[in-house]
């Protein structure tokens, strides 16, 4: 099963106060970006992987989407994402994305932020994304960079990375770049884009903070296409 780090009350509470978690999707730096790569959603079925505080969930809908669902193995990301707002088109369900089934030819989009790089068992989740689109439905997400999840010599040597972030004992999946796309061609998809986000000088005079993303990307963003 999938590391459930986001049910450890410290953790929790830590990432509860991030910008993004306060903000929503303007919070997230790379949101911009992410979004220019999404596809019209008027009467589309969506599914978000990891839908957390449900953000993206309520966008699309603002968007048009006639239906979402937000999946998510942490009871309290999904406990926070129904508290925030009440849709009935909107659905969310504890999830394990890595024995994940999900109905065939069932959504137009699928959506994940900031989640696959905890997953071990990606592949397997790429080909049951791609059995559950449409025809030409669309998978676009974000991931650590991995030159984020491996700042160090060893970017070539794949496999869990732990660290204390907001908690002691975070495990997430180093992989390649190229690794990333590959599943995605193994499973299917054509990649539609790809994009490894940093800063502008711009955003980097205006947050200082984000001087480091300028030199090494901590977001990985890619669109690709059933």
């Amino acid at each position: 099963m999938t590391q459930n780090i986001y049910d450890d009350a410290g953790f929790f509470a830590g990432y509860s106060q991030l910008r993004r978690s306060v903000d929503g999707l303007g919070g997230a730096p790379e949101w911009p970006t992410l979004q220019s790569m999404l596809p019209a959603l008027t009467g589309k079925g969506v599914v978000d992987l990891g839908c957390g505080f449900g953000w993206f969930c309520r966008w699309a809908r603002d968007a048009g989407a006639a239906s979402v669902l937000g999946l998510d193995v942490s009871a309290n990301m999904l406990a926070r994402a129904r508290e925030t707002a009440s849709d009935a088109a909107i659905a969310y369900r504890q999830a394990d994305l890595e024995t994940l089934d999900l109905p065939a030819a069932s959504f137009d989009l699928a959506y994940s932020s900031l989640t696959l790089h905890y997953l071990e068992k990606l592949a397997e989740l790429f080909a049951t994304v791609h059995r559950a689109l449409v025809p030409d439905g669309r998978f676009v997400f974000s991931a650590e960079h991995p030159l984020y999840t491996e700042p160090g010599p060893d970017y070539l040597d794949e496999g869990p990375r732990t660290s204390d972030w907001l908690a002691k004992g975070v495990v997430k999946q180093h992989r390649t770049l190229a690794t990333y796309l590959n599943l995605l061609i193994d499973a299917g998809f054509t990649v539609r884009r790809v994009e490894e986000w940093g800063p502008t000088r711009a955003e980097i005079a205006a947050h200082p903070e984000w001087k480091i993303d300028h030199r090494r990307p901590s977001f990985l963003l890619v669109s690709a296409a059933r």
